[in-house]
């Protein structure tokens, strides 16, 4: 239960105090998504430069799950290759499928990890990956351009 009580500081620290928000006004690709369900939204910037991410802002406006997701996805993706963000994406749609059986990996995911316990929630299961899921659009939209 200790743990589950970290994971939820750790969200709301994010919530709070969000890493990379504020759109940058130089992007390769920028994506606009909506969580039909309840609402929430993010628009995401991604700005790619030999195949690595060199920035990656956003802005939105949610429930704390959703917003928290998208400020420990950018921390997370920036400098990293498309490879690389794509073996962590993947790494965390595959926690949120998980329906709380996984604790995902924190060498991977970092404080990601902290949506473990959303995972037993599909309802929120949507919160979480609405920036994740934003990204994924974003990198195949900024592939697109650089061909």
């Amino acid at each position: 239960m200790q743990l589950d009580s970290l994971y939820q500081e750790v969200i709301l620290d994010h919530y709070k105090h969000p890493q990379h928000k504020g759109l940058s006004p130089i992007f390769t690709a920028q994506v606009h998504h909506v969580n039909t369900s309840c609402g929430d939204e993010i628009t995401l910037n991604l700005n790619i430069e030999n195949n690595v991410i060199t920035s990656l802002t956003w802005d939105g406006q949610g429930c704390s799950i959703s917003q928290a997701s998208v400020s420990m996805l950018s921390d997370l993706l920036i400098e990293k290759s498309l490879e690389e963000a794509d073996v962590i994406a993947k790494s965390f749609s595959q926690l949120m499928a998980s329906k709380g059986t996984s604790d995902g990996d924190p060498e991977i995911l970092e404080d990601a990890v902290a949506f473990a316990g959303v995972s037993k929630f599909p309802g929120r299961v949507k919160c979480a990956l609405l920036g994740w899921m934003a990204f994924k659009d974003a990198a195949i939209q900024s592939q697109g351009e650089s061909k």
